[in-house]
């Protein structure tokens, strides 16, 4: 089986739409989704994400499944030194600082995300997302799933960077602060993750592709500065923004 992680399009964030830059992007994303040859498709119930899909899925002339737990992930925590909400986005110094951070079973135990109910969040997301696989052919079993079916469908995810690397946390059995503060999906980036079942009935996911943007490149548009924050310090005077 093959999943395909889509972030939404440049986002309206006070609207929960797509900006019209977005418009463009998930229609340049349209023009190419097809080549995915995608099955099923499960999609946030957030504005931004929603409207990626319903572009892509109407080219396709098919219909995607919403589920709440794709929104984007909830935990609000305190930072302890910005102004932000979301559990990533930390600067460098301070999150490499904790260990807790870099281990699974552990990042949650922090007195900041203990105040945001990371932990329940996480596990409510993953509770879901290991549902959903089952349901598509693979069961969970300790640190690896088990192919109850095994199949060369594509599945395809249409959510929000956050909770995208939750799901990608799970796959890998990594601490999604490694994974939120080591990679960068820009808006309408595609990520692809493949079964691989060398031992039957094994089966681990395998990150093929992540981030990627051909249709981007191909339509002339350059990724969006939405996904990172600046490649040089003296940048944050030249119009960069956060998210």
């Amino acid at each position: 089986m093959r999943i395909i992680i889509v972030r939404h399009g440049d986002p309206d964030y006070v609207n929960d739409t797509l900006t019209e830059r977005g418009e463009k992007e998930a229609a340049l994303l349209a023009d190419i989704i097809g080549k995915y040859n995608i099955d099923r498709a499960y999609v946030s119930p957030k504005g931004r994400a929603a409207r990626t899909a319903q572009v892509c899925l109407e080219r396709l002339g098919m219909e995607g499944t919403t589920y709440e737990w794709l929104r984007e992930f909830e935990a609000r925590i305190s930072h302890p030194d910005n102004d932000d909400k979301i559990c990533w986005d930390w600067n460098t110094d301070v999150w490499t600082s904790e260990p807790k951070y870099y281990d699974l079973n552990t990042w949650t135990d922090t007195d900041v995300m203990k105040a945001g109910n990371a932990k329940s969040e996480y596990d409510w997301v993953i509770g879901e997302f290991d549902k959903l696989l089952e349901e598509n052919g693979y069961a969970r079993d300790g640190m690896y799933y088990r192919a109850v079916k095994s199949n060369h469908d594509t599945i395809a995810f249409f959510c929000h960077f956050g909770v995208e690397v939750v799901l990608l946390s799970r796959l890998l059995n990594v601490s999604p602060m490694i994974l939120w503060h080591g990679l960068c999906a820009a808006p309408t980036a595609i990520t692809s993750i493949y079964t691989e079942e060398r031992k039957k009935g094994i089966v681990s996911f395998r990150i093929n592709e992540f981030g990627a943007t051909p249709h981007l490149m191909i339509g002339g548009m350059e990724p969006s500065k939405r996904a990172r924050f600046v490649e040089c310090y003296e940048d944050q005077d030249e119009g960069f923004e956060r998210k």
